[in-house]
C-alpha cells in the first residue's frame, strides 16, 4: 500500500491552527460521516465501548453518542486544540453547572492507541486513516483494541482525490498527498487481521469560484500538505500564478472542479484467533455473529 510519507509534527501544527476554521470549512468531512453513519443502520450492533479515531472537532463522536446512548464513546485526536473545540477546559464551577459534551476526549496517535486489548466493541474513524504514515500500524492497532467480534468501520481518501490540482502543478516537486487504491486497502485489512472486509467507493466533486477559494477552505480544514518531503524554501507569486493558470484549464463554466475520492470499508474482527498452517499460511475460522445483519 503506497503511504504518502507524513510528518506527524506538522500535520499536528497544520489542526491546531485550523481547529477554530474547521467546523465551518468542513462540509465534505460532515457530509462523508453522515454517509458512513447509514452504513451503520445495516449493522445490529449494541456497542458498550466505542472509538471515534481521528475524531477532529468531535461532531461525529456526537452523532455515535446518540445513536449508542447505552456506549462510553472515547473521542481521540492527534491534535489537542481540535479537541478543546468541543471538551474546553472549564473551571470547576463551571464543570458542575453545565453538562459536560458527549465523548471522553484522548490526545493521541492512532499508530499508538492509548487503550487496552480487546476493550473496543466498535471503531469508526471518517477521513483520518490518510494522514498516518503508517496505516498498516494504524489498522493493526484498531484490531487491537477491538474485541473478538467487533466492528471497524471507516472512511478515507482514494488516488482520484484532488487530481485537478496535482495535474496543475506547475513542476513536478512533491505537494499534494498520496492516496491509497480501495483494493490495497482491504488487503491491508485483511493482511493485519480483519475478517470479511467490504469496501467501496463514490467520488462527491466539490467545485469553487477559483484556486484561492480552494486553497483557504483546505486550511482552514487543516488540509494543507503535511508532506514530510515538501520542497524546501518558499514558493512565491509567480508560481502560484502559474498553478492558478493551469487549473485554470479545468473550469467548469463558471466554476473550478475538486474531485474527493472517497473509499469506505468495514472489516469484522473474528471470533477466533487464527492459527498458522503447515505451509506459513493463516487459517482463519469464523462462526456466526450474534445479532450481526448486513
Amino acid at each position: 500500500m503506497i503511504a504518502t510519507p507524513i510528518d506527524p509534527a506538522l500535520a499536528r501544527r497544520r489542526f491546531d491552527r485550523a481547529a477554530a476554521t474547521f467546523e465551518q470549512a468542513a462540509a465534505l468531512h460532515q457530509e462523508v460521516a453522515a454517509r458512513m453513519l447509514e452504513r451503520l443502520d445495516l449493522v445490529r450492533l449494541a456497542p458498550q465501548v466505542v472509538l471515534d479515531a481521528g475524531c477532529a472537532t468531535g461532531r461525529l463522536t456526537g452523532a455515535l453518542a446518540k445513536r449508542y446512548p447505552g456506549a462510553r464513546v472515547v473521542a481521540l485526536d492527534l491534535s489537542p486544540r481540535m479537541l478543546m473545540q468541543r471538551w474546553p477546559p472549564r473551571p470547576r464551577l463551571a464543570r458542575l453547572l453545565r453538562a459536560p459534551a458527549a465523548g471522553l476526549p484522548v490526545c493521541g496517535e492512532m499508530e499508538r492507541l492509548p487503550l487496552a486489548t480487546g476493550s473496543v466493541d466498535l471503531v469508526c474513524s471518517s477521513l483520518a486513516l490518510h494522514w498516518s504514515a503508517a496505516p498498516e500500524q494504524v489498522l493493526r492497532e484498531m484490531h487491537r483494541v477491538l474485541r473478538r467480534g467487533g466492528l471497524l468501520m471507516f472512511t478515507t481518501l482514494g488516488p482520484d482525490s484532488l487530481k485537478e490540482l496535482r495535474a496543475a502543478l506547475p513542476d513536478s516537486a512533491a505537494s499534494v498527498h498520496v492516496f491509497a487504491d480501495m483494493h490495497d486497502v482491504g488487503d491491508l485489512l485483511v493482511r493485519t487481521g480483519f475478517a470479511d472486509p467490504v469496501m467501496d467507493m463514490e467520488h462527491i466533486i466539490l467545485t469553487y469560484p477559483d484556486l484561492a477559494a480552494l486553497l483557504r477552505e483546505l486550511r482552514a480544514a487543516g488540509g494543507a500538505s503535511a508532506r514530510s518531503d515538501l520542497p524546501r524554501g518558499l514558493r512565491g507569486r509567480a508560481w502560484l500564478q502559474r498553478l492558478a493558470q493551469r487549473y485554470e484549464a479545468q473550469r467548469d463554466g463558471d466554476r473550478l472542479p475538486a474531485t474527493f475520492e472517497i473509499v469506505y470499508g468495514h472489516a469484522w474482527k473474528p471470533e477466533q484467533a487464527s492459527r498458522a498452517s503447515a505451509d506459513g499460511g493463516a487459517v482463519v475460522q469464523f462462526h456466526p455473529r450474534r445479532g450481526a445483519g448486513r
